[in-house]
Parts: structure tokens; sequence; C-alpha cells
């Protein structure tokens, strides 16, 4: 662990760079966009600018998990307090979008359901394996081209509800050993909790940015060090984490929500 670390800690004043210039390029997006949106506020930015830290400091093994469990309470505390529930917008409040556009619940979501496995999961350590606190949405994608089998064309992935986007990874590549790929992650504050969207072929959406249930945020992808290989099946990674009032993650399943949700076209 001390080798690790050592090594790590380069890495991780690296990612720091990495991500600060990830906000940079949030507010230049921002900047550049209609006259109608709202940009976020630098106070936003910073949290959005720490849990990436974290995140990312977790996912290459920079960080102990005791120190990714501060930092993760630090970021979120303060997301929360600078969000508020007074974000939540009259219509958005347990408007539930199903996330594959186009793609029936009952047909695309794996082993009905059955493939949620909360036991052991733990966010701050990347060494535990076992569980499986999500659902996975397959796509009809034989021949792995990424594109729907029927449609011969991309799907899109859709937020499952409204939300500020706090973290993305876009740069993935064959040779990462990342399992998440090119991810989302979205806070909700009327569920005060996180949208976890993984395996992502291209992400359409910044940190800082608001998004509406049923607004696109990237493609159906094959990205992550397991999801990239062949024996998997095309298909979005969905985990919902509630946020407890020490601002720590808990796991819940979201098969309910996604058999009643919207479909849209």
């Amino acid at each position: 662990m001390r080798s690790r670390m050592v090594r790590g800690s380069k890495m991780w004043e690296k990612l720091i760079k990495q991500v600060a210039g990830i906000v940079v390029l949030s507010t230049q997006v921002w900047q550049s966009a209609s006259a109608q949106s709202t940009a976020p506020s630098e106070k936003l930015l910073m949290h959005c600018q720490q849990f990436q830290q974290v995140y990312d400091g977790i996912s290459q093994q920079v960080i102990t998990p005791d120190s990714a469990t501060r930092a993760f309470q630090q970021a979120m505390l303060g997301l929360r307090e600078t969000v508020g529930k007074d974000s939540c917008q009259t219509g958005t409040a347990g408007t539930y979008v199903y996330p594959l556009r186009g793609q029936l619940p009952r047909y695309s979501i794996g082993s009905r359901g059955r493939g949620y496995r909360a036991t052991g999961f733990d966010l701050f350590d990347s060494d535990v394996r076992g569980s499986h606190p999500a659902q996975d949405l397959f796509i009809r994608d034989g021949d792995q081209d990424e594109l729907d089998d029927r449609l011969g064309q991309p799907i899109d992935v859709l937020a499952f509800t409204s939300g500020v986007v706090v973290a993305m990874e876009t740069g993935w590549g064959p040779n990462s050993k990342m399992r998440g790929g090119n991810y989302i992650w979205i806070y909700d504050p009327c569920l005060d909790g996180l949208f976890y969207y993984a395996h992502n072929k291209c992400v359409t959406v910044v940190p800082g940015q608001w998004v509406r249930a049923g607004e696109k945020i990237g493609e159906v992808g094959r990205t992550g060090y397991n999801a990239f290989k062949e024996r998997s099946p095309t298909h979005l990674h969905l985990m919902f984490l509630r946020i407890t009032p020490e601002g720590l993650p808990k796991p819940e399943n979201t098969y309910t929500w996604l058999s009643g949700a919207e479909v849209v076209h």
C-alpha cells in the first residue's frame, strides 16, 4: 500500500490539473451557449471539481479509502448545500424517463432486475469485488458495433431524472483498466442522490450543466475494462446512490422506477 500511494502521489497531482482543465472547459462551453442558458456558479463548479478529483482518485487507486471517504463527504455536503432542494422544478420531481431512447423496459432490463446486488458495496475501495448495486440496460447489438441491430444507429442515453452533472469521463481507451469507461455522474436534488451512467460511447454533457429528465446525455457504448470485452453484451450500467445526512453514498435499487418509466422515442 505504501509503495502504491507514493507512486500515486504524482498521479494525484496530475489528476487535479486534468480536472481543473475540465472545469475550465465546462465554463467555456457554457459561455458559448445560448443566452437563455444559465451558467453554473463558480461555487457549483468547485464542488463538481472536488467530486471529480475524488472519484478519479478512487478509480486510479491513488487515494486511500479513508481519505476518499472524507473527501467525498466534503464534496457532497458542499454540493447539497449549493444546489439545495429549492432546485427541484415543478413538474420534474418524481419524473422518470427510461434511459435508453426507444427501448422498452421489459425487454432491455437485464435478468428482469435480478442482477442488482448491493451486499459488500464500497465506493471508496476499488479493490472490493463482487457487488453490483446497479441495473444493466441492454440494446440489440449482436455484432458489437455499438449500433442497434434493427435500427442501424446509436441509441441515445437519456437523463433518467432531472439534475446537475457533477462529473464525467470522455477519454477512455482500450488500454485503460477503468471499469466504468466513459461515465457520467448526475446529482438529483429532489431525490438527494447520485445517478451513475457507465460504458457510454460518447458523453454530450459537461460538469455544472443542468439536465431535464429525458434530455440526451450520451450514447450507449462498450467502454470500460470489462464492458469492452467480447463476452460482454452492449449495455448501459445505471446505479443510484442515495446520499445520507452525513454525505455518504447508500445504493438503492432502481428496478421499480425503471419498470414504470416513460419511454421516449
